[in-house]
């Protein structure tokens, strides 16, 4: 089962049809207890970093999200991926849950405007078990204005809007989607699938 994770800065709608529609088993989950007994875990996020992590951190779960993506695959999607990195700089620098190496940033892209919003084209940095079947030219929709920063060794795919833009990070059983998945079309829903099958 794949557990969504409501902490209160989650957009779920979207991501629970696109669920779904795969017929994959899913609930909206809210309590440690479901986080440990949920096979999968996705952390969605919308909004700004400080005032997520502030939701995140008063919900109590962020001890048992750390430690349950030691265990079990875990996806973070847009903000929910921001969070994954260890710091956020968002009107102030915050902590993030430090499940991946690095720190996020305002997007850097003079002359284009921010936030980074519609349709971009992936390239491949490195394999991971999320983007099997994605190739080179492949389209996915993004909103954001910060970015993660990271080493390339934990890129998988990346855009290019200005600058570098990793679009799909991992490490471990910890994964993140800058671009949304559940609203990409059928490219997006691939990589459901594929989170599925980890």
């Amino acid at each position: 089962m794949i557990g969504i994770i409501d902490y209160g800065a989650g957009n779920l709608f979207s991501l629970k049809n696109a669920l779904d529609f795969l017929k994959l088993e899913n609930n909206v989950i809210s309590s440690a207890e479901e986080i440990k007994a949920a096979d999968r875990l996705i952390l969605p996020g919308v909004g700004a970093f400080p005032d997520a992590m502030g939701m995140l951190d008063r919900s109590g779960l962020t001890e048992t999200i750390i430690e349950e993506a030691l265990k079990k695959p875990l996806l973070g999607i847009c903000l929910g991926m921001q969070m994954l990195f260890e710091y956020g700089y968002e009107f102030e620098k915050v902590g993030g849950l430090g499940l991946i190496p690095g720190e996020v940033n305002r997007i850097a892209a003079p002359g284009l405007k921010i936030p980074h919003m519609g349709w971009s084209d992936v390239k491949c940095e490195n394999a991971c078990p999320l983007s099997e079947g994605i190739r080179e030219g492949d389209m996915f929709y993004y909103v954001h204005s910060y970015k993660a920063v990271t080493d390339k060794r934990f890129v998988s795919l990346y855009s290019e809007y200005g600058e570098y833009i990793p679009g799909l990070v991992f490490r471990g059983n910890v994964y993140g989607t800058q671009f949304h998945p559940e609203k990409s079309g059928e490219i997006g829903l691939k990589i459901l699938r594929n989170f599925a099958e980890l």
